[in-house]
């Protein structure tokens, strides 16, 4: 709650200006009762009309000044709740964007979306609730005490008896509520994961007939989380009745007491119809009091979860300052790329990559093959630093991957990843992809990508409109967008996961030659499942479940290499059959 409150300190003078108008509403509310007990008990009995009429104009004037100074202090209590909750999403976003992949695989992205949605709006309405019923409630609450207290003692005792039982009332509802809310949340991530599932991969789900077990799934889910919300609604729906049960019994105590008083001469009907007017005023106090801890108790619960990412260590420095121990040390290497005995783990038991080393000269070409799963978009995540190794280095440039800053090292990169994205927006907007470039570049990437043929085709060309996901273009239609994107910045390394694997053969073979023709100075890796994509490449690595199976040219892996000369004899035996 510590970490939530340091957003309010922009808007303490704001804030201040909101509990103090809250303050005054409350303090001419306190301040009706009053003069309608005066009215009644020392002004009527004289029958002077023209000050009844003046004392009753003063009643109304401060009625419509508690109106307008409430509705005002609550304007202002939304517009700084919604400023800090606004600059909370901001840093929340920010410090997601540049969590790291290990602490974000952890997170999960379905409990970010819900972090960053639902817990905020949970934090904004706390933050609101406390400023307009934070002051409110307790000024009324005690300030009706007071008054009563001078007004008619015998009566306050009777009102105080109650107050115990209402504290111990709004404690058990906090004190049970705050856990069942955190799990209501934890349910919530359930759900945005099951959803974002079930719309990504609606396709999918309608062609292998499971769209009944998908809503069988989502269903379960759902009652799940209805059933955690059913426990907090009965957990906090108990707080309003009980609280108003216990003030209506004092209130019928109060009505019996003062009945006695007013017969036995020691008390007013004036001072009794107050009384019972800041009774009235007590009760709403109490429970708006409870609304707050009730909302507490939500905000609370929410607050704790975006600290969880505020608070998160970082794991993988977004980059290091020039005057960093170790910023732009370099070793004299002849390699643009290069990893020593690399080893990595996903989840710190098994190895995903074990004692991987290679090494690209600037211009040079690497192509990595294997079975699914062997570790080959691994080698691309520890390249671009998603994750950083368990052992061993990665070095691009004769510096250390670590110890470049992260904005600084992906520039030099030029990427297309396995489940890469498209925007709803035009082509040229997504070759581009907000960088700037210089007019013509983006086509002259699609050219060189093989993009350019059904560019010109669509009406618009290079500005017609790609739908979400590009579900309006084909796999190798998208594939070839993609590759556009990663040449557009003319990038000193490129690396291509598996962005080929939608291209025909004829085009495949297109793109490589534009890739040799016009990049020659660029470092290539490439990811491919076709042995035919990577024939030509300088270096090729074969994986076998993260380890190295075999290194060198096409060549001589034919005949040292049993794994890749069976994966070449199976894809290049395929094709001739085909062909034939």
């Amino acid at each position: 709650m510590k970490g939530i409150l340091k957003y309010a300190k922009p808007y303490a003078a704001y804030m201040l200006l909101t509990l103090f108008l809250k303050f005054a509403a409350a303090m001419m509310d306190l301040f009706i009762p009053s003069l309608l007990a005066k009215i009644i008990d020392d002004i009527v009995p004289t029958g002077q009309e023209r000050l009844i009429l003046f004392w009753g104009g003063i009643m109304i004037l401060c009625a419509v000044c508690s109106v307008a100074t409430n509705v005002t202090a609550n304007r202002m209590a939304e517009v700084s709740a919604g400023g800090m909750a606004r600059k909370l999403r901001h840093d929340l976003f920010s410090k997601t964007s540049y969590l790291s992949a290990r602490q974000m695989d952890g997170f999960t992205i379905s409990s970010a979306v819900s972090r960053l949605t639902s817990d905020t709006y949970n934090v904004n309405r706390m933050l609101a609730r406390m400023q307009r019923l934070g002051v409110r409630g307790p000024i009324l609450l005690i300030g009706g005490i007071m008054v009563t207290m001078a007004m008619e003692p015998k009566l306050t005792l009777v009102l105080a008896a109650a107050l115990p039982v209402i504290i111990l009332i709004v404690w058990l509802v906090t004190a049970k509520s705050v856990p069942v809310y955190e799990k209501q949340q934890r349910v919530l991530d359930k759900m945005v994961r099951v959803l974002q599932e079930n719309i990504t991969g609606v396709r999918v789900i309608r062609a292998l007939s499971r769209t009944d077990y998908e809503k069988r799934r989502y269903g379960e889910v759902n009652e799940e989380l209805a059933q955690v919300e059913q426990k907090a609604g009965r957990i906090t729906s108990f707080s309003n009745p009980a609280t108003t049960l216990a003030l209506n019994m004092g209130l019928t105590a109060v009505i019996l007491v003062g009945a006695w008083l007013v017969q036995e001469g020691e008390s007013g009907p004036g001072a009794i119809i107050a009384f019972l007017s800041y009774f009235t005023i007590i009760l709403n106090a109490m429970l708006g009091i409870t609304k707050i801890f009730i909302m507490c108790s939500k905000g609370m619960a929410s607050a704790r979860r975006i600290m969880e990412v505020l608070d998160a260590p970082e794991q993988m420095g977004v980059g290091q300052a020039p005057d960093a121990p170790g910023y732009g040390e370099t070793a004299s290497s002849p390699y643009h790329v290069e990893f020593r005995d690399v080893s990595f783990s996903y989840n710190q038991k098994g190895k995903h990559l074990s004692h991987i080393s290679f090494g690209l000269k600037r211009g040079e070409s690497l192509g990595i093959i294997g079975a699914t799963g062997s570790g080959k978009s691994t080698i691309v995540n520890l390249l671009l630093r998603f994750y950083d190794p368990d052992e061993g280095s990665i070095w691009v440039d004769g510096q250390r991957v670590d110890r470049i800053p992260q904005e600084e090292l992906r520039r030099k990169f030029g990427v297309v990843l396995q489940n890469d994205f498209l925007m709803a927006a035009s082509i040229e907007e997504n070759i581009d992809f907000f960088r700037d470039l210089p007019k013509g570049e983006a086509y002259q990437a699609a050219i060189h990508a093989q993009a350019a043929e059904f560019i010109q085709e669509k009406e618009g060309g290079m500005g017609a409109g790609v739908a979400v996901r590009g579900n309006n273009l084909s796999g190798g239609q998208k594939q070839r967008i993609m590759i556009a994107r990663a040449l557009a910045g003319k990038p000193r390394i490129l690396v291509l996961d598996d962005a080929s694997s939608a291209l025909d053969y004829r085009t495949d073979a297109k793109l490589r030659q534009e890739l040799h023709t016009h990049y020659q100075d660029t470092t290539s890796v490439i990811v491919a499942q076709r042995v035919s994509s990577i024939l030509n490449a300088g270096h090729i690595l074969v994986l076998e479940e993260g380890e190295c199976a075999g290194y060198g040219t096409h060549q001589e892996l034919l005949e040292s290499c049993r794994e890749y000369r069976l994966i070449y004899e199976q894809q290049m035996g395929a094709k001739e059959g085909a062909t034939a």
